[in-house]
């Protein structure tokens, strides 16, 4: 009986001892249940996470590590990420900015955006394996050191000392006649610009604040949004003053009834809309901004006769009807010192004529008599002096957040 009871107290231990043989050991020499075994060198993805300040570094901060990030290819099989030509993971935190911003339901989108702006569009879609992701909190990053030391200083104008400190003033202006130059030229300063046609300067603030009141003197000047307009570091606003034009673009045949067609009616837009979207530098001495502007205007509508002919009308036609369109496209990033302001001019582009004059008057146009229909599109764009610092951390900012509850953007 005590030999049966030894045999079996031996079995147990040695199907333990297989039990524990089959998983591999950790650094301190055990494991809990359901804990991985770390991953063999050059098997993974190295991992690193930056802090939004240097105050959370202790204990935000991973060193760079081996962990396998695995995916599913199309044909099931299980792949993992290699980083074979030196990609590595990171992970920025982005607390700092997205808990201010309030006036967009996505804020990280801008960081996205501006990260393409500046290392181009295809650095992401071909060779070598990358990935860019942004969560309202995060945004993770694969792709070589060399990219990513570039993503980090994007990052840091979005989550720096300086970044929430910042705001821009912007004003979209349209005067009929260029000769608002004639008197402001000596005070103007010339920008390099892309675009033919286009014109850029920065001036002073004290200069420019002459400017503006020499120009809101002219009788053929109208500001086309509100003078108190302030654009937060990183974020987008757009301008624009717009109307629809209906026309007939074709017809649609129906033999079976009377008349034996109907018309197609079609829609266009005409007017102006101008996105505008800066962001300052770490220090707050330098600013870059995007300026994309589209102008649309309706010369005429170009009449076609078309046959709509059937077997008991075999002569009939119908008119349709082909917009003439004039068009001015504009898509530049501009780079200027913080303490200056910078003035665009699109020069003579044609504008429909709602948008060219001053006020409205019941029955007839908003242009004043003798107009071409062209005006000379003004961008002034006045970077606000930094404000006090205020509390930056996240839980402050949190505690601080309004409670606002809002449908798209405005």
């Amino acid at each position: 009986m005590f030999l049966r009871f030894v045999l079996a107290v031996s079995v147990v231990l040695a199907i333990a001892n297989v039990g524990l043989t089959d998983q591999p050991a950790s650094p301190n020499g055990w494991r809990g249940v359901g804990q991985t075994s770390p991953a063999a060198p050059n098997e993974g993805v190295r991992v690193a996470s930056l802090p939004i300040d240097t105050a959370q570094a202790a204990a935000a901060t991973t060193p760079d590590t081996v962990s396998p990030v695995r995916y599913e290819a199309a044909d099931g099989r299980e792949l993992t990420l290699s980083g074979q030509e030196g990609q590595i993971w990171r992970e920025y935190d982005l607390s700092r900015y997205t808990l201010r911003v309030t006036t967009t339901k996505r804020p990280e989108q801008a960081v996205v955006d501006w990260v393409l702006r500046e290392t181009g569009y295809e650095a992401w879609h071909g060779q070598p394996l990358s990935i860019l992701s942004a969560s309202p909190r995060k945004l993770r990053v694969y792709h070589t050191p060399q990219m990513q030391a570039v993503v980090a200083s994007i990052v840091e104008r979005f989550v720096g000392a300086e970044a929430d400190r910042r705001a821009f003033g912007l004003r979209v202006m349209t005067v009929n006649s260029p000769t608002w130059r004639a008197k402001t030229g000596a005070l103007l300063r010339p920008v390099a610009t892309q675009t033919p046609g286009v014109q850029a300067w920065v001036v002073p603030r004290e200069e420019a604040a002459v400017l503006l009141a020499d120009l809101r003197a002219r009788s053929d000047c109208r500001e086309h949004n509100s003078p108190n307009l302030l654009i937060s570091n990183g974020q987008s606003t757009v301008v624009s003053s717009t109307r629809a034009q209906n026309h007939v673009e074709g017809i649609t045949m129906q033999p079976n009834s009377w008349p034996n067609h109907q018309q197609k009616l079609g829609q266009v837009d005409e007017g102006f809309s101008l996105a505008f979207s800066p962001l300052a530098s770490v220090d707050g001495k330098m600013i870059d901004a995007t300026i994309k502007c589209t102008v649309d205007r309706v010369d005429k509508m170009v009449p076609v006769i078309v046959g709509a002919a059937t077997s008991s009308a075999p002569e009939q036609k119908a008119r349709i009807e082909v917009p003439q369109l004039t068009q001015f496209r504009l898509h530049e990033r501009f780079r200027w010192p913080s303490d200056q302001v910078l003035l665009v001019a699109l020069n003579q582009v044609a504008l429909p004529e709602f948008t060219l004059g001053k006020t409205a008057v019941a029955g007839l146009p908003l242009s004043l008599p003798g107009m071409s229909g062209r005006a000379d599109l003004l961008v002034m764009v006045e970077p606000q002096a930094p404000t006090a610092n205020p509390s930056s951390s996240p839980a402050a900012l949190q505690a601080t957040r309004p409670t606002e509850f809002r449908h798209g953007r405005y």
